[in-house]
């Protein structure tokens, strides 16, 4: 290893010679067996390409403070990052320079500099990232919205053209629509057949000489719409049992009176 006082003589104007205001963001070193920056050697080291143990630490110690002093406007994180990777380094050629452990259970120095490239590559993935997101376009500064919408008032006018034929035809078809509706029609009381031959079978039976009609017909007073019915009913019931030779009828006149009387034979009480 050299003799860090004499490589601190010799390389005292090499201190600051690494700084350059184009490069404020990158540490360029300039030490023994290497020239360039930081990550560059650690990605070199990684592939034993460099040589740590050539490396002088006292340099590299120097040149990362110099580099610190020159470089204050940067960013905080960005000095931190550097004294990470100089330690890194430093802690590598420390496991480099002592002797070989197999029996330690701590990662040795190959690995140590895979984890720390790995690291390095992430940060500046992520620094990418972050340059890409900022350089984009951003709403209020590079593109705006339109704001509220103009309030703009519609006018519409409308146009019919039409005949007058077409005109009575749309009113006669919409009444028309119009006109129809449900029909409820209302059921009338009637007097059934069935319940007038029930009556005369029951009724002429004791009638043993000629008999008016009328005087078989039952009373419906306050209902004359019933009362329609069952005389009508009466009289198809009447024709209907003299068809069946149950009893005979008698007309004197025309439109006068009907008489009717059992049939001879059938007197027994009932039709």
């Amino acid at each position: 290893m050299n003799d860090p006082d004499k490589q601190h003589n010799d390389n005292g104007d090499q201190n600051t010679a690494p700084y350059d205001k184009g490069e404020a963001d990158n540490l360029i070193l300039n030490i023994d067996g290497f020239e360039g920056p930081l990550d560059i050697l650690l990605t070199l080291a990684r592939s034993q390409k460099v040589d740590l143990k050539q490396i002088s630490i006292l340099q590299l110690v120097e040149q990362y403070l110099s580099f610190i002093k020159q470089a204050r406007h940067l960013r905080l994180e960005l000095a931190a990052d550097y004294l990470v990777m100089a330690a890194w380094l430093a802690f590598l050629k420390s496991l480099l320079l002592l002797p070989e452990d197999n029996n330690s259970e701590e990662p040795n120095a190959e690995e140590l500099a895979a984890r720390l490239t790995f690291q390095l590559q992430r940060l500046e993935a992520i620094r990418n990232a972050a340059a890409t997101l900022m350089s984009s376009d951003q709403l209020g500064r590079d593109f705006f919205v339109r704001g509220a919408p103009e309030t703009t008032k519609i006018n519409k006018t409308f146009t019919y053209e039409l005949s007058l034929y077409e005109i009575m035809k749309a009113y006669a078809d919409h009444s028309a629509r119009m006109a129809v509706g449900e029909v409820n029609l209302e059921r009338r009381p009637v007097y059934t057949i069935e319940k007038a031959i029930e009556r005369l079978e029951r009724l002429v039976g004791s009638a043993i000489d000629w008999t008016a009609l009328e005087s078989f017909l039952p009373h419906f007073p306050e209902d004359q719409a019933l009362q329609k019915s069952a005389r009508a009913s009466i009289f198809s019931a009447t024709l209907e049992l003299a068809k069946q030779g149950k009893v005979n009828l008698v007309q004197k006149q025309t439109f006068g009176p009907v008489f009717l009387k059992i049939k001879k034979g059938d007197h027994n009480g009932a039709v």
